[in-house]
């Protein structure tokens, strides 16, 4: 069975669920439903928060329909990988995600979360928390997460970001996305978070966000710091992450690529500037803000125009 390539229309998190989002989707085209519309889910399968087709059909029903020839052969039936676009007007909470292992045991069988980000655009001066401060021990975490305040905020590491950078956050390092900043995000399917910290916010009865302290204490790798992701172009592809939870590359597309099925698993395709996919009885045209979902079992195709597109995959273990 050859399938068509699939456009994918979002679910919405907004309102009390993003206290922190804003109006910075629409300058990526979404439609958003609410002023404080924090993040669009492109490819999900998240209960409640389900991508769709343009025909309303969930990305569930696609999966349960197509199977193999959608996932691909090595792919479990468990659906890997869930895509979001993020955008802050303030800043996310401080917050930290376990494995596959600790999630499993603690979260009733679910996926731990690996993720990655993809810096699309950010105001001056804007930042992300990437890790804990130098010389960070668990006592003095501990001691700080009790503290909370300036305490906490001096044992996190900040980094600077610009448009373009990409931040690989394996399961256990700490992170926060800072105000101002419109990101992809590339995971795990999975909405298992610890909030460690959410800059003192309260809502309109004066309550504070749930936080998560003692698992997330448990999941946090201290030694987790690096910087931003560095690739090198070859033959039109640059590969920033190859991991046994996904890979994340970005296509040079000059004119024309060629894509065909890969039947080991799917793909995601994120046109940067707008392209135009064709296929035998079919055609998609895109911009950036689009989403397609590449079957496994794909009928030959070829993405048109000048300019790049991220393209994210299961890895080897998902």
């Amino acid at each position: 069975m050859m399938l068509d390539p699939i456009l994918m229309l979002p679910a919405f998190r907004y309102g009390a669920m993003t206290p922190w989002g804003g109006r910075g989707l629409e300058k990526i085209g979404k439609t958003i439903p609410d002023e404080r519309t924090g993040e669009s889910l492109e490819v999900s399968v998240l209960p409640g928060l389900e991508s769709r087709t343009v025909k309303g059909e969930t990305l569930t029903e696609l999966l349960q329909r197509y199977g193999t020839a959608l996932r691909g052969e090595k792919v479990s039936e468990t659906f890997p990988l869930l895509l979001k676009f993020i955008s802050s007007e303030e800043s996310l909470s401080v917050q930290v995600h376990p494995d596959d292992a600790y999630a499993g045991k603690y979260e009733n069988g679910k996926l731990g979360k690996t993720e990655a980000w993809v810096i699309l655009d950010c105001c001056e001066g804007a930042q992300i928390v990437f890790g804990t401060a130098p010389g960070m021990t668990r006592e003095k975490l501990t001691e700080a997460c009790a503290k909370g305040g300036e305490t906490l905020r001096s044992s996190l590491r900040f980094v600077d970001v610009k448009p373009g950078d990409v931040y690989f956050i394996p399961a256990g390092m700490l992170h926060a996305i800072g105000a101002g900043i419109t990101l992809m995000e590339i995971q795990q399917s999975s909405d298992v978070t610890y909030r460690f910290y959410d800059w003192d916010r309260v809502d309109k009865n004066g309550k504070p966000r749930e936080l998560h302290i003692k698992k997330g204490l448990d999941v946090t790798a201290l030694d987790l710091c690096s910087e931003a992701t560095q690739a090198e172009e070859k033959d039109g592809v640059a590969t920033y992450i190859n991991e046994k939870a996904f890979s994340l590359d970005k296509w040079f597309v000059r004119g024309e690529k060629q894509l065909s099925a890969t039947p080991e698993a799917f793909r995601i395709l994120c046109p940067m500037q707008p392209m135009r996919l064709e296929w035998a009885d079919g055609a998609l045209d895109l911009k950036l803000g689009d989403s397609v979902l590449l079957p496994a079992m794909m009928k030959d195709a070829v993405l048109k125009g000048e300019g790049a597109a991220w393209v994210m995959s299961p890895g080897a273990e998902a």
